[in-house]
């Protein structure tokens, strides 16, 4: 009976539902988008490295020597860097500082699933925009509305990237409107729009340290923009948290900047098993979209996508698959090691028996 003290804003609600998280020897996990490799041996020393004296001090509030880090590895001044506790938390506080005005916010109708749960927390009103037959943004339906406009690039669950001067020619249109892309796969074959934060005021740019740089577990993102729109988000978590981002996290984002050559070995990895994946599906007659991300976005030849999920799941084979009328025939497929593509695709094989 503990819930009737919640408020009506608290029933309302449909929280967001993050991918199953099952354990056991045998599972091969491609469902919320982890890098199969570990992070950087240099980040597990720095992790290693922190000592007692570091853990009972608070941390530093202001991230100054990783903003550093991430400043200079952007080619950008630390006054337009700002990092929290994952990319979901500077979501959180970038809708809360930009899109809380009073104006509908707009976001593709297929896109990341947080974005309409945050609405519904803070009372945004929603304006959501179809995505092409081919399932890309057409970036021309964003209107100058002053409410703000949020995209991932690529975009998730489909996996396509929008061109860079489809975003310009859109930042450049709607001068008035905040506009936050969400860059939390770019590394795997998009083009990242960072260095746009200088000829546009009205970006923001969000990242993570979850995806290409095997911290997951640390929860550690990054945002960029001009040093006003970052001083609007310092005021919001000031207000909430001054300390969102850890001693032992900081440490680590740093030897991870640090180590680019093990981060672009990584990524190369991840992309050379994306593509023979992709080969070896299409053989199989799947129609896979392109992928400029971690993970592919597929249909199988009879379009039986929940008939699929139900076996593949059955067999401890993870992937990610949406009840929904526009989702019905795909499924999301996370890259993981060349054998736990190869366990996938032999499961594929024997399930094609059943399904």
């Amino acid at each position: 009976m503990s819930n009737v003290l919640w408020t009506e804003l608290v029933r309302r609600l449909t929280p967001y539902v993050p991918g199953e998280q099952r354990h056991g020897d045998n599972i091969v996990k491609l469902n919320t988008n982890e890098n199969p490799y570990p992070p950087s041996k240099e980040v597990l020393k720095a992790i290693a490295e922190v000592d007692g004296d570091m853990l009972r001090r608070y941390p530093d509030p202001e991230s100054r020597e990783l903003r550093e880090c991430l400043a200079e590895y952007h080619n950008l001044e630390m006054s337009q860097v700002f990092v929290g506790n994952g990319s979901d938390e500077i979501l959180a506080l970038a809708f809360m500082a930009f899109f809380t005005n009073g104006q509908p916010l707009q976001y593709p109708k297929l896109s990341y699933s947080f974005y309409p749960v945050y609405c519904d927390l803070l009372g945004i009103e929603k304006q959501v925009h179809e995505l092409e037959t081919d399932f890309s943004i057409n970036m021309t339906l964003f209107e100058d509305n002053r409410g703000g406009i949020v995209f991932p690039n690529p975009n998730a669950p489909t996996s396509l990237a929008a061109p860079v001067d489809a975003i310009k020619e859109l930042l450049a249109r709607v001068p008035h409107t905040a506009v936050l892309v969400d860059e939390a796969y770019v590394s795997f074959g998009a083009q990242s729009v960072v260095d746009l934060v200088k000829q546009y005021p009205n970006l923001i740019v969000s990242q993570t340290f979850s995806k290409a740089r095997s911290l997951a577990g640390i929860r550690l993102g990054a945002a960029f923009a001009n040093p006003e729109l970052i001083e609007a988000l310092s005021r919001v978590k000031d207000s909430f948290n001054s300390y969102p981002v850890d001693a032992v996290a900081q440490r680590a984002g740093i030897a991870s900047l640090r180590d680019e050559t093990y981060h672009r070995q990584t990524v190369a990895k991840i992309i050379a098993t994306r593509e023979e994946t992709v080969a070896e599906l299409e053989q199989r007659g799947f129609r896979v979209l392109e992928s400029s991300a971690n993970f592919i976005f597929v249909s199988p030849a009879n379009g039986n996508a929940a008939a699929l999920f139900d076996e593949l799941n059955r067999r401890d084979v993870l992937v990610r698959y949406w009840r929904s009328d526009e989702l019905a025939a795909w499924l999301r497929i996370t890259i993981g090691t060349d054998d736990e593509m190869k366990k996938l695709l032999a499961v594929i094989d024997e399930a094609s028996l059943v399904v």
